[in-house]
C-alpha cells in the first residue's frame, strides 16, 4: 500500500458501539491507526451486506437514482453478498495493532500490487478468483463478506465508499480472506515479479 496500512476485520461475540459513521468510514480510518468496535454503522445497504438486517435497500437504492426501477434495484440486492452468521460486533483496526489472524484483510492497491495478489491466487489455487462487482457495497460487500467466501475479493468502488472514505482514484480496495493469508504471502514470495 502506497499510505497507510493494512486493516484486520474481525467478527466477534463481544458487546460493540453503535457508529454515526460508514462501515466503508470506519475502514479506512483504520488503515490510517484508528481502531474501532462497532455493532451497527449508518449505511442500510452496509447493514444488509453485513447481515445485520434482512431488510432490503432496494428502495433506497431506487431512491438514490442507481436502478431505472423497482424491478432492476431488486436484482442489484439480488446480487450482493450477504453475511448468513451470527456475530455481536466487528473489530476494525489497522494490522500493526492486531493481535490475532482476522477473519478479512482489507487493502488499498495500486492495480499492478492487486494483479499481484491475484497472481498469488493463482500459484496456489490455479484458477482465477470468483471476483464479480456491481459499483455497490464495495468495502462492506466486495472487499468483506465477498472475501468470506470466495477467498479474494476485488472492488472498484461504489458511491458511498468512495464520497465518504476518499481514497483515491489510483486505489483498488481488496479484501483477503484470513484463512488464505499465509498462502498469499508466500505466492508473492515465490510467482515471478511483474518487472524483472
Amino acid at each position: 500500500m502506497d499510505e497507510g496500512g493494512p486493516v484486520c476485520i474481525t467478527f466477534e461475540n463481544e458487546k460493540g458501539d453503535s457508529s454515526d459513521q460508514l462501515y466503508c468510514e470506519l475502514v479506512h480510518k483504520a488503515r490510517y491507526g484508528e481502531s474501532f468496535h462497532m455493532k451497527d454503522q449508518r449505511c442500510s445497504a452496509g447493514d444488509y451486506v453485513l447481515g445485520r438486517t434482512s431488510k432490503s435497500p432496494a428502495d433506497y437504492y431506487l431512491r438514490s437514482g442507481r436502478y431505472r426501477d423497482q424491478e432492476t434495484a431488486g436484482k442489484a440486492v439480488e446480487s450482493l453478498p450477504s453475511i448468513r452468521k451470527n456475530y455481536r460486533s466487528i473489530r476494525i483496526e489497522p494490522l500493526s495493532s492486531s493481535e490475532s489472524i482476522p477473519d478479512v484483510l482489507v487493502l488499498y492497491l495500486r492495480p499492478e500490487k492487486a494483479m499481484r495478489i491475484i497472481q498469488a491466487y493463482a500459484y496456489h489455487f490455479g484458477r482465477a478468483p470468483d471476483i464479480s462487482s456491481i459499483g455497490a457495497a464495495s468495502i462492506c460487500g466486495d472487499c468483506t463478506t465477498r472475501p468470506l467466501t470466495e477467498g479474494l475479493g476485488l472492488s472498484f468502488g461504489c458511491k458511498g465508499s468512495r464520497k465518504h472514505s476518499h481514497y483515491r482514484d489510483t486505489e483498488i480496495p481488496l479484501g483477503i480472506s484470513g484463512k488464505i493469508i499465509e498462502k498469499i504471502e508466500e505466492g508473492l514470495e515465490k510467482s515471478p515479479e511483474t518487472f524483472d
